[in-house]
């Protein structure tokens, strides 16, 4: 498990110097023939881990109901992102990640409803989420890097 929590945190490295390093005009566009934009891939895979970890293990998760509705599974950016938003996301870059970690190490995850996700992959227990979650990122990750280089045409 060591290894899917370290993944994990390298992607999220990646992940907080896009958003760092990309003008706020660029991470809310959207460009031809893409239906989302940098910033609603960089919150969703936030959301995401939270919802795949926490909410299948009937847990509390960590962040607003608010940011959850606004980046889970089949929404759409509206083009918007307030400068407290982006804050928030930025600071669960690194904590959701840490957080998972050590709420893993104190054996919190007692429980899991299993979940089949869009690719097909069946999740039976916190630790096919916390695998999945990986492959997750870096599909998104792939995803900002397309969004990149269509932004730079």
């Amino acid at each position: 498990m060591e290894k899917l929590f370290d993944i994990t945190l390298k992607n999220r490295k990646i992940l907080y110097k896009i958003l760092k390093n990309t003008p706020k005009e660029a991470l809310l566009e959207i460009p031809p023939g893409f239906r989302n934009n940098i910033w609603w891939n960089i919150a969703h895979v936030v959301v995401t881990q939270q919802r795949l970890v926490y909410g299948r293990s009937n847990l509390p998760m960590r962040m607003s109901n608010e940011l959850i509705d606004k980046f889970k599974k089949g929404t759409v950016p509206d083009g918007t992102a307030t400068d407290d938003e982006m804050e928030e996301i930025e600071g669960y870059l690194f904590a959701t990640a840490e957080w998972i970690q050590q709420d893993y190490e104190n054996g919190i995850f007692k429980n899991f409803d299993p979940y089949t996700t869009t690719p097909g992959v069946v999740l039976e227990c916190v630790e096919d989420a916390l695998a999945f979650n990986v492959f997750h990122e870096g599909l998104h990750l792939g995803v900002i890097l397309s969004l990149q280089k269509a932004l730079m045409k």
